[in-house]
């Protein structure tokens, strides 16, 4: 089981919880916590008990984004498959990210404090969203001469609409958890100290169902997002009835 210094992977009943763990820098990234997050990626998509994730921070934060000083001091190593360049580099870190989006089992971020930057963008890669109602959220990359490199200008316009997206990034400005429910950034609000529970509730409903028709049906609401609606319907019925198999034609002919 992965255990970095800043991520923490426990797998238990069916539940894969994910934690990031740096509390004293507001679990802000730095190289480390990127190898660590591809890691447990691969680690959650091989294990066959894995049925429903949950991502989440350590302490009053859930991600605060790019560890700004530690960047402008030391760099973030990522290794020797992301160091040919700036464009490989951040196709690397973006990759990351998008492991989550692409894992099998549904994702769902547990949004505990600050949601800010590439915390935001970790958030956006997650199948469900749910937040403490003290939650904050932030995209504020412009205001530092930068843009979201992590999915952010792609994932959040499809999330809550071309308009808002734009006025997020391109103001940065910070916006509550009241407000980032109105938009549809996120699914459901609860006090902070019945987040996790709720989280677990859901992860536990949408657990009992069969692993196979999740599974399937995340895929076809995935590939809704990125295809026309002619090859979203083939999508669809392709693996409808890869999930009903040898029962597809009685059940269809009867």
């Amino acid at each position: 089981m992965t255990n970095s210094n800043y991520v923490a992977l426990a797998i238990a009943d069916g539940l894969a919880t994910i934690k990031l763990n740096r509390p004293e820098k507001a679990n802000a990234f730095d190289g480390e916590m990127w190898l660590a997050l591809e890691k447990v990626a691969e680690e959650i998509r091989l294990n066959r008990e894995a049925r429903v994730v949950i991502l989440t921070g350590e302490g009053k934060a859930f991600c605060g984004g790019l560890d700004l000083n530690q960047a402008a001091t030391e760099g973030v190593a990522l290794g020797p498959e992301a160091a040919r360049g700036g464009f490989d580099t951040l196709q690397y870190v973006s990759k990351v990210f998008t492991l989550y989006e692409r894992l099998p089992v549904p994702v769902i971020a547990v949004i505990n404090g600050g949601c800010i930057g590439l915390g935001m963008e970790l958030a956006l890669v997650c199948d469900i969203r749910l937040a403490a109602d003290t939650a904050v959220f932030s995209i504020p990359e412009v205001v530092f001469g930068l843009v979201p490199d992590c999915g952010g200008t792609q994932r959040l316009p499809r999330l809550v609409g071309p308009a808002m997206a734009k006025e997020l990034i391109l103001t940065g400005r910070r916006i509550d958890a009241g407000e980032a429910l109105r938009i549809g950034l996120v699914n459901h609000l609860y006090p902070a100290e019945k987040l996790f529970e709720e989280a677990k509730k859901m992860a536990a409903e949408i657990a009992s169902h069969s692993v196979q028709a999740v599974q399937a049906s995340k895929r076809c609401i995935n590939a809704a997002i990125n295809n026309t609606l002619d090859a979203g319907l083939q999508f669809e019925t392709a693996l409808a009835l890869s999930v009903l198999g040898d029962k597809a034609d009685k059940m269809l002919r009867s």
